[in-house]
């Protein structure tokens, strides 16, 4: 089997969890958990897409947390700080930051707009995040 075979493989070797479904950001009711700071969490069965929007002169505070997080820039730009490790990232720059280990950033005179993947769910959105999704057996 070639690596791409085996990669679109239709071989199921177990049971769907959930139906599929597509959702709209823009319906997702958002989270400002500090002014100009806003979040629309996306709950997957085990994983959490999180969509943030920084408006100018906003700072995400060094923080930690349990969960893995990945960040994907997809607009403007930011300074983001990984255990002291600041960098300026912009649309495409991705920072991985791995269990416990402190992060923050901040935005100067423009907007920035980046997506962090949660494995496992960051618990701090999961309430929201589970409000946001359809009733098991409905699509969207």
């Amino acid at each position: 089997m070639t690596d791409a075979a085996h990669h679109f493989s239709t071989q199921a070797t177990g049971t769907p969890a959930a139906p599929g479904r597509y959702v709209d950001v823009n319906a997702i009711s958002s989270i400002e958990l500090v002014p100009g700071l806003i979040f629309r969490p996306v709950l997957g069965e085990r994983t959490m897409l999180n969509f943030v929007s920084f408006a100018p002169h906003t700072a995400a505070p060094m923080h930690v947390h349990e969960e893995e997080q990945i960040v994907l820039v997809i607009e403007g730009e930011f300074e983001f700080d990984i255990d002291g490790d600041v960098r300026t990232m912009r649309a495409g720059d991705v920072a991985v930051v791995p269990s416990w280990v402190r992060h923050g950033a901040r935005t100067r005179g423009a907007p920035c707009r980046e997506v962090d993947v949660f494995n496992p769910p960051r618990r701090s959105l999961l309430e929201h995040a589970r409000g946001q999704a359809p009733p098991q057996g409905e699509g969207v």
